[in-house]
């Protein structure tokens, strides 16, 4: 067995004290800006970046809020450095109705319809969580998708609206339409 101390050949070795070049594609777009290596990706997005979409909540990774793509797959940016994301690509919700061209996507579209978001805190959140999932799992079953916002805290809306809205966008029965006030409903 190697000892401790030892690295594979691959693996850099960065100086807490230094700022390091952490060169990116943020939703489609090559970025760079530099970082301290225990800088965390959460705070790189919004700080150096200026994605500012990108929410800290908890910063323990358990609210969700700030959830991105990180080479498509769901990540808290919470608790990844901006070092480990190095070369690679992100895409946070500033990037969803660019990638649809300019045009909220269709999830986007039924929160609002559902009224899926109250104070818009976790929304981003959980608008990147279900683009990931959406995409592994396109037809989820109620429990299914309730399982999967649990790894999500919102304070607000009770998760009906956004239940509704994910089961309309993929075309199940649980996505009755939102009522307005004119049909009987709330605001």
């Amino acid at each position: 067995m190697p000892p401790l101390t030892s690295r594979p050949p691959t693996t850099p070795v960065l100086a807490a004290e230094t700022r390091h070049a952490v060169s990116v594609v943020l939703n489609g777009t090559p970025r760079t800006g530099h970082a301290h290596p225990r800088l965390l990706l959460s705070d790189f997005l919004r700080h150096e970046l200026g994605a500012h979409g990108t929410r800290v909540g908890c910063e323990h990774g358990v609210c969700g809020a700030c959830t991105v793509r990180l080479d498509g797959v769901a990540v808290r940016a919470c608790l990844t450095l901006a070092v480990q994301a190095d070369g690679r690509r992100i895409d946070t919700v500033e990037g969803l109705a660019a990638a649809n061209q300019g045009r909220m996507t269709a999830l986007q579209e039924a929160f609002r319809r559902h009224h899926a978001l109250q104070c818009g805190f976790c929304t981003a959140g959980i608008l990147m969580s279900l683009t990931d999932y959406l995409g592994r799992n396109p037809k989820p079953t109620e429990e299914e998708l309730r399982d999967m916002l649990s790894g999500h805290l919102c304070r607000c809306t009770g998760y009906a609206g956004i239940v509704r809205a994910v089961m309309d966008v993929t075309g199940q029965a649980g996505g009755v339409p939102a009522r307005g006030p004119a049909e009987g409903g709330h605001v």
